[in-house]
């Protein structure tokens, strides 16, 4: 028999001033989903759903559609991507142990378009909202700066330590030549621990600090700051940011304006993006009325690396209620050129044959939905997995194979794409 349907009830309200989004967080672990300054933070869990296996996605959908209609759901819901709200971080592999979650959290403080709203859910009676905010605020002032402090961390080879990589990357040429795949993506770990648990609201606050621009994401012990938005939906709107090719940073102003002009001009670096572009169009096409896609990439410059960007943007079909919520197009783009390869399924099978161990959530869907579909779902890169006792971390980092690919420089690559949260968490 089923259980009974869980009936929550929310509660939002428009806050009056401005809030420090993280300032209510001292001395929890809180779910965030953040960039300049805007988003959620969500805090305690109303509800929650975990998944796994190839069926995650749709299964995850469900019980949230779910939780919405035997909702009782009270104050404003004008705006896009109002109460309730789940945070979620999917698996990247249909065969992975690790599995995927959506959680609601018991109070959520979000600002977005210049406003800020505060939303409280639970079983019977939620909170008063501006009574809630009150006591976080109030509990936050008894926490002193930096308790508990960030311990030091110690880092450890991972499943395949640097100086086996290239030998890595030499297979995946070979399998290029033989043109099983056009490319495919790798993914490479480090592990990282502590002699005490590590304060995941320090390394928050460094990441939205150091990489503004990022989409600084915490949930379940899996943090980080990805540049790359798989999806966006809202009001009948959707785009996806293609982040593919990639060159690291100097430190000099005019020896990285050079190397941007360098890597606008690759041509193994053009390969590598347009195949990922192609990948997003020939997937959110079906769902869309047009499709805007730029006639050549630009050049996101972030403070490690700089990479070759695109924005696809597109009109929904269906946008009278019909519309797929961004959770369902999260789960048809996933997973794209940008994280696997080409042609996808030969890649996927090629990755999980050459990496011989579990990504986890690295490299999939992590964001929020909301009751009307909306949401922003970003591809979780640039990040680490704690496990629960929050002292042992893996850090991840990946770079897309193409024919033209040097393994030395391929290595050197992750490199750069693990020193932020290596920054982050004082390893380097």
């Amino acid at each position: 028999m089923d259980a009974p349907a869980l009936r929550l009830r929310f509660r939002t309200a428009r806050l009056p001033l401005p809030t420090n989004l993280l300032s209510i967080a001292a001395g929890h672990e809180p779910m965030v989903w953040l960039r300049r300054g805007g988003g959620t933070v969500g805090l305690g869990q109303a509800a929650a759903f975990e998944t796994s296996g190839p069926q995650r996605f749709e299964q995850a959908a469900r019980w949230f559609d779910q939780l919405v209609t035997n909702a009782t759901i009270e104050g404003p819901s004008q705006m896009p991507g109002m109460a309730p709200l789940a945070l979620g971080a999917f698996s990247f592999s249909d065969s992975s142990p690790t599995p995927s979650r959506l959680v609601v959290p018991a109070v959520a403080v979000s600002r977005r378009r210049g406003a800020e709203w505060v939303t409280t859910a639970g079983v019977e009676e939620a909170a008063e909202p501006a009574a809630a905010l009150a006591e976080l605020v109030e509990a936050a002032r008894t926490v002193k700066p930096g308790q508990p402090g960030r311990p030091a961390m110690t880092e450890a080879a991972g499943h395949h330590p640097a100086d086996a990589w290239p030998g890595v990357i030499g297979e995946a040429l070979d399998a290029i030549g033989h043109r099983v795949v056009d490319k495919v993506v790798l993914a490479r770990d480090v592990a990282a621990v502590a002699s005490q648990p590590v304060n995941l609201l320090a390394v928050i606050r460094q990441l939205t600090t150091a990489y503004r621009d990022c989409w600084t994401y915490c949930l379940d012990g899996l943090v980080g700051a990805t540049p790359e938005l798989l999806i966006r939906a809202a009001r009948g709107l959707v785009t996806s940011r293609v982040l593919a090719g990639t060159i690291r940073r100097t430190g000099n102003d005019v020896a990285d304006l050079a190397r941007a002009g360098a890597l606008a001009r690759s041509s193994k670096d053009l390969e590598e993006h347009q195949l990922a572009v192609e990948s997003v169009v020939q997937t959110l096409r079906p769902f869309t009325e047009e499709l805007s896609v730029p006639d050549a990439p630009s050049v996101l410059h972030l403070p490690n690396v700089m990479h070759l960007a695109t924005d696809v943007v597109g009109d929904l079909k269906g946008r009278n209620g019909n519309a797929p919520s961004s959770l369902e197009l999260a789960a048809a783009l996933h997973p794209t050129a940008a994280v696997c390869g080409t042609p996808r399924e030969a890649a996927y099978e090629l990755l999980e044959h050459l990496e011989g161990t579990d990504r986890g959530r690295y490299s999939g869907p992590v964001g929020w939905l909301a009751a009307d579909g909306a949401g922003e779902w970003g591809i979780a890169l640039r990040c680490a997995q704690f496990d629960t006792a929050r002292q042992r971390a893996r850090l991840w980092a990946g770079g897309g194979i193409v024919a033209a690919s040097v393994p030395a420089d391929e290595l050197a690559e992750t490199e750069a794409k693990l020193a932020p949260m290596r920054q982050a968490l004082g390893l380097a």
